[in-house]
């Protein structure tokens, strides 16, 4: 028996028709399915309003994240999101100590709208509350920071009066 290359191209040839085959619908009527019963869509639920936090002057940085949270997020709504005195006026609002605070520029060195800024507020030696919030950022974030070298945002930042 003598060896035929055009035996190699047939038999793969037909293994990919055999399982193309296999793989096609069959003909005839499909078996009718019975009729599910209709669904009720659900209709979207309103979402209660998270509750406030309150301020704890007694607790920790971190009890008092949640707060500060909020009040970021309050102040990121509001008509005044692009001025660092918005989230300064926010906090003081619901109890952090504006002494004790810190807020960068709204305008860049160049005079542009800043696309980033951070408020700040000093709760101890060891822990600051941090915000960040901006044009160029999706939405407010807030985080509890260990000062440097006893400040909460490092360089030049804008008067708080």
């Amino acid at each position: 028996m003598s060896f035929r290359p055009s035996r190699l191209i047939v038999v793969p040839a037909l293994l990919a028709v055999a399982s193309l085959v296999a793989c096609a619908p069959e003909t005839g009527e499909a078996e009718p399915t019975p009729d599910a019963a209709p669904t009720a869509t659900p209709t979207p639920s309103e979402t209660p309003a998270p509750e406030p936090v309150k301020f704890s002057p007694d607790g920790s940085a971190e009890d008092n994240l949640p707060v500060f949270q909020q009040a970021i997020e309050r102040a990121w709504a509001s008509d005044g999101r692009a001025q660092g005195r918005t989230y300064v006026d926010m906090l003081a609002e619901v109890g952090f100590d504006i002494s004790e605070m810190q807020v960068s520029k709204d305008l860049s060195t160049v005079g542009n709208a800043a696309e980033t800024m951070m408020v700040s507020v000093r709760w101890s030696d060891s822990a600051c509350l941090v915000g960040q919030f901006g044009p160029d950022t999706p939405e407010p974030v807030a985080t509890v920071l260990e000062p440097v070298d006893g400040v909460c945002l490092p360089g030049e930042t804008a008067a708080i009066e």
